[in-house]
């Protein structure tokens, strides 16, 4: 039996909690942090999105927080969002239970969002998304959170310092002490440079965090923005590295980041100062990858980059280091 088996199991109990036909169906599509399923009925031809949040990485005032933020970024205008549906307790969080899963697990159910996955190379997007990440930033100074409001914070303690959210880097795929070197001086330049940029206002708020092609959905002139699963406290400018996660290394990126800025300035201003930073930001993220990576072995993703995703983290780090050390 799989490892997705009793999730599966857990999935398909979980649609008596919501509205939904006694035909509709579920079937895994993705698993990372969470498992999310795709739920089809085939009498009526309607489709959901359902996910199962893995037990320890959010409280059920997290999750609720990542849906709140999530409306209030769609009911603004600034982005495109998934929709989550209320169960029949009229409750959008439920707490699923099944015997053949040791924990009790949260479903949340959203309508199905239509559309396509953009390509990695396509520019245009790039400035999209540099305007959708500045509404997003500016409406965060004006949105009145809950009071309950709770999110984790992604600042350099809790990605490449003493309690890392997804691990240490140290246990990447493939990671030898050449390697270790490297990536422990890029590491001290990182550190050095974000103490020197500082967490005002300005710069550091909440954030979507995980701006990558697979939580886009491209639907004519639309660009949908999926996943909250990792939205909380960080560096504005942490949105823009996120839009080239796991291809970092590929020449394309500098262009891409580019578009990206110009998009933002089209919104929002965005300073000089600023923008020499984003080099920072990049390392930060493919760092913390290297680390996720290293500490989800088992999904298909982390399989997918292995190895060879550390190997090519090394140019970049040696790159970094002989242009942003001062």
């Amino acid at each position: 039996m799989s490892v997705t088996d009793p999730l599966a199991a857990l999935a398909a109990a979980s649609l008596h909690r919501f509205d939904l036909p006694e035909t509709a169906v579920s079937t895994l599509i993705n698993v990372s942090e969470n498992a999310t399923y795709r739920v089809d009925d085939a009498k009526s031809g309607r489709r959901w999105a359902l996910r199962i949040h893995r037990p320890g990485y959010h409280s059920p005032t997290a999750i609720a927080s990542e849906l709140a933020w999530a409306k209030g970024v769609r009911d603004a205008g600034a982005a495109l969002t998934p929709v989550a549906l209320a169960g029949r307790d009229g409750g959008l969080l439920q707490t699923v239970s099944h015997v053949s899963v040791k924990q009790p697990r949260i479903a949340v159910l959203s309508a199905w969002e239509t559309g396509v996955e953009p390509a990695i190379d396509d520019l245009a997007l790039y400035g999209q998304l540099g305007a959708m990440a500045a509404r997003m930033h500016a409406h965060v100074g004006r949105w009145s959170r809950p009071v309950w409001f709770d999110r984790h914070s992604w600042d350099f303690e809790t990605t490449l310092g003493a309690t890392p959210h997804w691990g240490s880097w140290r246990d990447g795929m493939g990671m030898t002490p050449g390697i270790a070197t490297i990536f422990e001086h890029t590491v001290h330049l990182i550190r050095d440079r974000l103490e020197r940029f500082g967490k005002g206002p300005e710069r550091f708020g909440l954030v979507h965090g995980d701006m990558r092609h697979a939580n886009l959905l491209v639907d004519g002139p639309a660009i949908k923005l999926l996943d909250f699963d990792d939205s909380g406290y960080s560096w504005f400018l942490y949105d823009c590295a996120t839009t080239v996660s796991f291809f970092e290394h590929q020449p394309e990126v500098p262009a891409c980041l580019d578009a990206w800025v110009e998009g933002y300035r089209r919104v929002h201003p965005l300073s000089a100062t600023d923008q020499a930073e984003i080099p920072t930001f990049v390392l930060l993220r493919r760092l913390l990858l290297v680390a996720w990576i290293g500490s989800h072995s088992d999904t298909e993703l982390a399989q997918s980059m292995g190895v060879q995703y550390t190997a090519d983290t090394v140019r970049l780090c040696e790159d970094y280091l002989s242009t942003m050390a001062n």
